[in-house]
């Protein structure tokens, strides 16, 4: 969650596989590193993911001291979670975050960037994050649509996705697009291995009734929707957000560099 709200491109769009059969019992899965920035934050749904396919969590809050790792060599992947700051705010931690992101930039690693993450790696890559010229927000469901390349890689998007910021990224220089919106026309993006979405996927329903009370003043912010809309629009759009999570979390992490790709 984000209030205020956030060059190894150029790799060929291939459709992620559909979902693999379960590794045997013998065969350890390296963990996931977890970004959070909050004491009380957690993974949600994206976590929830990533343990049915056998993946241990390491969760890092380098707000509150917890180191990031120089390499990525003993992880499947990392992701960096939203959380009530800003990508431009001058302190140290986030100024940490979106330099280490150039670890699995460098080693072209699964990496996913949610609403703050996702600006953050914006950011890394150069582009700008700013707010709304007219200050709107978007907080509650509002319309997706998938780009030719967001829909050769992951085809079944869903109608609306939730959000909660009110600052979005600009496309980065040789990013690829794969998702716009209507207010915030970057939605979500790739370079490389490298994964960016200002939507929120990883909320779970009792997530969003913390949001929705803890977050109660973004409610009464231009664009955002009632907090009964939040509830009512979830009934009708969630199954088909998180049936697009599993199947996109299943295909980003069998992601290799392209190099390793190449020896074999």
């Amino acid at each position: 969650m984000s209030f205020r709200t956030d060059r190894f491109g150029g790799a060929e769009v291939v459709p992620f596989p559909g979902r693999r059969p379960s590794a045997p019992l013998s065969e350890p899965r390296l963990p996931v590193l977890i970004v959070l920035h909050q004491e009380s934050s957690t993974p949600g749904r994206v976590g929830n993911a990533l343990r049915a396919l056998g993946h241990r969590l390491d969760i890092r809050r380098p707000r509150f001291g917890d180191p990031l790792p120089d390499t990525l060599d003993a992880h499947a992947g990392a992701v960096i979670f939203g959380g009530p700051m800003s990508a431009n705010d001058p302190d140290d931690y986030i100024r940490r975050e979106i330099d280490w992101i150039e670890v699995p930039l460098r080693e072209q690693r699964p990496f996913l960037g949610i609403c703050l993450g996702a600006q953050m790696l914006a950011m890394q890559l150069g582009a700008r994050v700013a707010p709304h010229p007219e200050a709107l927000t978007q907080i509650g469901y509002y319309p997706i649509r998938p780009t030719a390349a967001g829909r050769a890689l992951c085809p079944d998007w869903p109608a609306q996705v939730y959000h909660w910021h009110r600052e979005g990224f600009q496309l980065p220089r040789g990013a690829e697009l794969l998702a716009e919106g209507d207010d915030f026309p970057d939605q979500a993006f790739r370079t490389g291995n490298a994964f960016g979405v200002q939507f929120h996927p990883d909320v779970t329903y009792a997530m969003m009734h913390c949001w929705t009370t803890r977050g109660y003043d973004g409610l009464s912010a231009p664009g955002a929707r009632e907090r009964h809309h939040h509830f009512a629009d979830r009934a009708v759009y969630d199954a088909a957000e998180r049936a697009w999570l599993d199947h996109f979390i299943d295909g980003w992490l069998v992601r290799r560099p392209v190099l390793a790709q190449a020896a074999e």
